[in-house]
């Protein structure tokens, strides 16, 4: 763990004391601990920043006390992570679409494929 890692806040330099990460399914913020190493997806905040932490409308703020026994990782926290991964890796099922207008496809010939927000076109 780096004892020197400062605050993500912008202009901020004071040393960082916990780490925010957002649940986006749940819509819930997870204000806890400083977390064992820097993650790309989390945000260690200042004591003063941890304080004023607020979330967007209709969002939970979770706020996670520090164990002091707890403080070095052990093997739950590695079977939570391992959990998390897991759950974060799990497809999401396909949406069912509702069918182009009749004679769409037709008359142009081409057949198209939907995923997400794009759409394939074939060049047949």
């Amino acid at each position: 763990m780096n004892p020197a890692r400062r605050c993500s806040r912008t202009a901020c330099g004071r040393q960082a004391v916990n780490t925010l990460t957002y649940v986006y399914a749940d819509k819930t913020a997870v204000l806890g601990p400083l977390a064992t190493y820097a993650e790309p997806h989390a945000y260690d905040l200042c004591e003063q920043h941890s304080e004023r932490l607020s979330a967007p409308r209709g969002w939970d703020v979770l706020r996670l006390a520090a164990d002091p026994s707890t403080l070095e990782p052990s093997s739950d926290d590695l079977l939570a992570l391992a959990d998390a991964v897991r759950e974060a890796a799990r497809p999401i099922a396909p949406a069912i679409e509702p069918e182009a207008p009749a004679g769409l496809a037709a008359e142009s010939g081409r057949v198209t494929t939907r995923r997400g927000h794009l759409r394939a076109i074939s060049s047949d």
